[in-house]
């Protein structure tokens, strides 16, 4: 009685020694065909890894410009008269979720700022005396020119630092603890002096004392001005809706918010620009890369016609030989997309050091570039599978 012999199976660890034969055999041909994939995956992830970078570094310019600053204020009457903000409006505003930070000033009507107390009260120069929160500076993207910012401490006594302009008109290049302005008719030392701040052009001209030594010294009100808040950027619009409301819940109609900055519409736009052209790019370099496993695998089976012969005649099934061939364009495809994605790592980060940008490779590029390429390599690889597995044994053995 005959016995029917099957087939030996082949494992993973056989399947990836038979795959990985076929490259050994011909290791030029092997390297050169992966060089191009690599080369693809690597033009792939530059692109969007210098892109990406760039983005990071726009987003960090416009972020500059104040992308999630809104700001609010007073704004009339039901009957003309100027309205007034709550004393207890920055706290309320600073319970909104999305709300990073919040800061206020409160101008302060009747004090004015002298270089002299025998200036004309006239004189004024155009520079406001304005209460401010400690947390003011970070707000608004402020920096000192010279000298020091308002602290616990000095918020409480006669210290005052003046804005860029208001420096300027004033005579003061420098701050000192013999340096003193007029200020609502009592001495202040003037502690610090501020560069101009693009984020809020209002205080360039002002005078900026504590919270506290307004009320102490000035018969401050109490009363906030302007309030200012950084939102997380994808909140901006949702925080504006309600910051009326929370500001001032009795009167939300008296309340005046500023509209998102133009500067955030910039950056949503040029996200939306920066995705689209990662993506067409990205497309195209695995095209190229898709392309050359297919060219490879393909001569790979003319080629080798005479070993598939042999290989089916010594019992090998199409099964097997198509899984082969599968397998050497799987491997071929990794080595070329590992090798590719280390590649545009190492070109992204070393032309971002050369501009001083963030080196930036969104995880999804490099996932997605060795993701792809093994997908691409499998769809490429079998019809020449296939190919091979169809090839009768005697056909094949015929061929010179």
């Amino acid at each position: 009685m005959a016995l029917a012999l099957s087939p030996a199976r082949l494992g993973p660890r056989d399947v990836f020694r038979v795959g990985g034969a076929g490259l050994r055999t011909r290791p030029l041909r092997a390297f050169l065909s992966a060089l191009g994939i690599a080369i693809g995956i690597a033009a792939m992830t530059a692109v969007v890894g210098i892109s990406s970078s760039s983005r990071a570094e726009l987003d960090r310019e416009l972020a500059a410009l104040g992308t999630n600053l809104l700001t609010v204020g007073p704004g009339r009457t039901l009957f003309g008269d100027n309205a007034t903000l709550p004393t207890d409006s920055v706290a309320m505003v600073a319970r909104i979720g999305p709300v990073d930070e919040v800061a206020a000033t409160g101008r302060v009507p009747d004090a004015k700022v002298y270089r002299s107390d025998r200036i004309r009260a006239a004189e004024t120069g155009g520079m406001t005396v304005q209460a401010a929160h400690l947390d003011l500076l970070d707000t608004v993207g402020g920096t000192l020119a010279s000298g020091t910012w308002l602290n616990a401490a000095t918020s409480r006594y006669p210290a005052v630092v003046l804005g860029a302009s208001a420096a300027r008109r004033l005579g003061i290049g420098a701050a000192g603890a013999d340096i003193q302005v007029y200020v609502g008719g009592a001495w202040f030392t003037v502690i610090g002096i501020l560069r101009e701040v693009p984020l809020a052009p209002e205080l360039d001209a002002a005078a900026l004392v504590g919270w506290a030594a307004a009320e102490s010294y000035l018969d401050f009100d109490g009363h906030p001005t302007t309030v200012y808040t950084r939102s997380d950027e994808a909140a901006v619009e949702a925080v504006r809706d309600v910051l009326a409301a929370t500001a001032n819940p009795e009167a939300p109609h008296e309340v005046e918010v500023s509209r998102p900055s133009e500067a955030l519409e910039a950056q949503r736009a040029t996200d939306r620009a920066f995705t689209g052209l990662l993506l067409g790019l990205g497309a195209v370099a695995l095209l190229v890369g898709g392309v050359g496993v297919a060219n490879t695998m393909v001569i790979s089976v003319l080629e080798r016609r005479a070993e598939i012969g042999l290989r089916r005649s010594l019992g090998a099934t199409r099964g097997q030989i198509r899984i082969q061939f599968l397998a050497e364009s799987l491997l071929l495809s990794a080595l070329g997309g590992m090798g590719g994605v280390l590649l545009g790592i190492a070109v992204t980060s070393g032309y971002a050091s050369t501009r001083s940008w963030p080196a930036v490779v969104p995880v999804w590029a490099m996932a997605g570039g060795v993701g792809a390429t093994l997908l691409i390599g499998a769809i490429a690889g079998l019809y020449p599978a296939i190919r091979a597995a169809r090839l009768a044994p005697t056909e094949a053995l015929a061929t010179p």
